[in-house]
């Protein structure tokens, strides 16, 4: 027997009357009358009644909280600082699941509990932490409990995704729509600034901290009411195709039932996707336009540059399986080189195609495009293309050379005041000749020239088209491993 059984037996010895205190988890569910804390209540009073060595200090319940983490749990904790601090005897509860489903936490809090000289005994599981052999089949029982946790989870999880499957909404209600028994409906209020808000960005052309600024400054409220309208509000409706009507659900996700803490699924899961699920507020063609905008924008705050060159081609590669853009990506190798891809929206959002259960069809098969790759197509145009490209050069240059000959103050001016080049007349001309050489010649890279001679690039995923602005002709480029 060690220091901590004498210590309880010798307690046990001294008293004569027990302080006990009840624990249960009861259920949110009105239906569940047996669960309820009234229920329960009732329960406990009337057997700790019966003891006469006992008498009840309080009843600890937790409403709804799951029994897999104790973290969450208020009373459960209250009731363990109770123990610890000497106001209990005793701790009874009906069985080891209502007492905690993770096995780490049944032994932790019982050794710990007993080490105050405070004892747990399991109605339904008979058992009793004072007694010898406790700790055995309390280990035993509550793996078993455990494992009971994970199927439930497992259950649940399973009966929630055929659900969304058909069709049912698993959320809370948004800015222009309110969620009813798994169904949407359009909240009219709310869906005037959702339109007012898709309106002024695709349509007029305005940025997102624009509109927070606008809509705060109308005094429009946010459909979170103790939150002002933030560019990163508006960002998340721009980017919600709940209001082009479609749904996708599994956006997040829990890996694990005993923390149940949520991750955002990156593709560790399947999403459940349902296009045309429901009344839009606004059309596809609109929710498409802002959306591409969004993409091809590189999107900053307090007044930085919204365009960078890593940008060139945004807006001008289109997908040739879905018609969606294509969208930046970008990671730092080891050697702190930039590896810059294209990726189609859908496939980047969505991931490899996926059908509904009306059929519809979500993501895209298209594959990757590399920047370089892009590049060097449109290099291979411009060497290839058929024209006196040194007749071009030559008037240039005569045009340009009368320009200067006749005076541009300001171009002169400021090589002067800048004093970084001795520059004279003809050895500008020279410059720009040698520039204009090497942007029609294809031997040097200017996102400016390629950008504004492209008009759009059409990808899939065996063959690339090139289709140049101010020329009818069109290149196709066939795409293969190598």
């Amino acid at each position: 027997m060690d220091k901590y059984e004498r210590m309880i037996q010798e307690k046990k010895l001294e008293k004569s009357i027990f302080r006990v205190g009840a624990y249960c988890r009861v259920s949110t569910d009105r239906s569940d009358q047996s669960n309820s804390f009234e229920s329960q209540k009732k329960y406990f009073t009337e057997y700790i009644e019966r003891n006469p060595k006992w008498k009840l200090v309080d009843i600890f319940a937790d409403e709804g909280k799951s029994g897999t983490n104790t973290k969450k749990r208020l009373a459960f904790n209250s009731m363990i600082a109770c123990a610890k601090n000497g106001d209990l005897d005793l701790i009874i509860t009906k069985e080891i699941s209502r007492f905690a489903r993770n096995t780490l936490d049944s032994i932790f809090y019982t050794r710990e509990l007993k080490r105050f000289g405070v004892g747990v005994i399991f109605l339904n599981d008979n058992i009793n932490t004072l007694e010898p052999d406790a700790e055995l089949r309390l280990t035993i029982m509550s793996s078993i409990a455990q494992e009971e946790s994970r199927k439930t989870s497992d259950r649940v999880k399973w009966g929630q995704k055929r659900r969304m499957e058909q069709g049912v909404v698993f959320g809370r209600n948004m800015l222009g729509y309110d969620v009813r028994s798994g169904e949407m409906f359009i909240n009219e209020k709310g869906a005037e600034i959702v339109r007012l808000i898709f309106q002024k960005f695709a349509n007029e052309g305005k940025g997102t901290c624009v509109i927070a600024r606008e809509l705060r400054e109308a005094g429009i409220k946010s459909y979170m009411c103790n939150s002002e309208w933030s560019n990163t509000t508006i960002l998340r409706i721009i980017r919600n195709e709940k209001y082009c009507g479609d749904l996708v659900q599994k956006k997040t996700f829990t890996p694990d039932y005993l923390t149940h803490e949520k991750k955002y699924n990156r593709g560790e899961e399947e999403f459940v996707i349902i296009k045309n699920h429901h009344e839009p507020i606004i059309s596809r063609e609109l929710f498409e336009k802002a959306n591409e905008i969004l993409e091809s924008r590189a999107l900053s705050q307090e007044g930085k540059a919204k365009y960078s060159n890593r940008y060139t081609f945004s807006g001008k590669i289109k997908c040739g399986i879905c018609g969606s853009s294509f969208v930046a990506r970008h990671k730092t190798r080891k050697d702190g080189s930039q590896n810059k891809r294209w990726q189609c929206l859908k496939a980047a959002r969505y991931g490899k195609p996926n059908r509904d259960k009306t059929g519809g069809l979500a993501g895209c098969a298209n594959d990757c495009f590399r920047n370089e790759d892009a590049v060097h197509v449109l290099r291979l145009i411009v060497q290839s293309l058929d024209f006196d490209k040194e007749l071009i050069i030559r008037d240039l240059s005569l045009a340009i050379k009368k320009e200067i000959e006749t005076g541009i103050p300001h171009i002169q001016t400021r090589h002067q005041e800048a004093n970084l080049f001795d520059l004279d007349k003809r050895t500008l001309i020279k410059n720009i000749e040698g520039a204009l050489q090497d942007m029609l010649t294809g031997t040097h890279l200017d996102d400016v020239f390629y950008r504004n001679i492209l008009n759009k690039m059409v990808h899939s995923r065996d063959r690339v088209e090139i289709f140049l602005n101010y020329l009818p002709h069109q290149w196709c480029y066939a795409i293969r491993e190598i």
